[in-house]
């Protein structure tokens, strides 16, 4: 039966180098920021913000996405088992069976963590480089759904993340998990949240719509937590406290930004409204 599934039995390590993995995770999630930030080049050349701006972007992003996304796994997801190994918070390690500590990789990143981090970072880079926060906000909502392309695609490669089981025809088997056919719950949201870049950029190339600032990150994070809501439903939870819960933590937590959303679309149409009345 299983033959007319995929099995999915991908080994995430590319390569181990005197104990030190290289993975398929931390490969497309700097890909992923690669690409991105080649294309807000194009975006601040567009808006005349400053090359020097651009250059410094990488870091302020890589920081607050990635210390962003830790410290949302451990608080929001891992709590009760990270309040007892706070060493394992920030340092790559985790405690073995043997008492002694081996290097692991960041095992557990949340990506609302991550959208929290990034935001703290482009207030202290839009106060330092002189450069409104709208406008930034607003360029990085542009390419935020093709990261979260590559994030996902990056879940698939480590087998997690996966969808309930199902029958249907695309099914994948997570060989590394069970042999169950599953949705493959990763690439459903790595499909939609390349559509949704395809859909912002483009509305911002065309210059479709006259609105105000706060637009572009509006309808992104709009889009990308509306289908981050609908697809946790054939999702495995991802920890045992969420078994019984109507809502999982993740619906929860995107709660918050689909109504964040809403509010600077709205706010962006009206901001519009005002100037073409004055």
């Amino acid at each position: 039966m299983n033959l007319l599934y995929i099995n999915w039995d991908i080994n995430p390590e590319i390569v181990n180098i005197l104990g030190i993995p290289l993975k398929y995770y931390g490969l497309l999630f700097l890909a992923g920021l690669v690409l991105c930030l080649n294309i807000l080049k194009k975006i601040y050349k567009k808006e005349n913000l400053s090359s020097q701006a651009h250059e410094a972007l990488f870091s302020y992003a890589l920081i607050g996405i990635l210390v962003g996304a830790r410290l949302g796994h451990c608080l929001f997801y891992d709590f009760d088992y990270y309040s007892h190994h706070v060493l394992e918070i920030f340092l790559p390690i985790q405690k073995g069976p043997d008492g002694a500590y081996h290097f692991t990789g960041f095992a557990g990143l949340a990506s609302h963590g991550g959208g929290i981090g990034l935001v703290i970072m482009l207030l202290l880079y839009a106060r330092k480089y002189s450069i409104p926060f709208m406008t930034i906000l607003d360029a990085i909502a542009i390419v935020l759904p093709l990261g979260g392309t590559f994030i996902r695609l990056a879940n698939l490669m480590n087998s997690e993340i996966i969808g309930v089981p199902t029958n249907v025809p695309w099914a994948f088997v997570f060989k590394q998990v069970d042999n169950l056919p599953r949705h493959p719950a990763q690439l459903y949201e790595a499909i939609s949240y390349l559509i949704i870049f395809m859909i912002v950029y483009f509305i911002y190339k065309k210059n479709i719509f006259k609105i105000g600032k706060g637009f572009y990150f509006g309808i992104s994070i709009l889009l990308i937590f509306i289908m981050r809501i609908l697809i946790e439903f054939i999702k495995v939870d991802q920890v045992e406290f969420e078994h019984g819960m109507i809502l999982n933590m993740g619906q929860l937590l995107s709660i918050p930004f689909v109504l964040l959303g809403l509010f600077f679309i709205v706010k962006s149409i009206l901001e519009k409204g005002k100037t073409k009345t004055a």
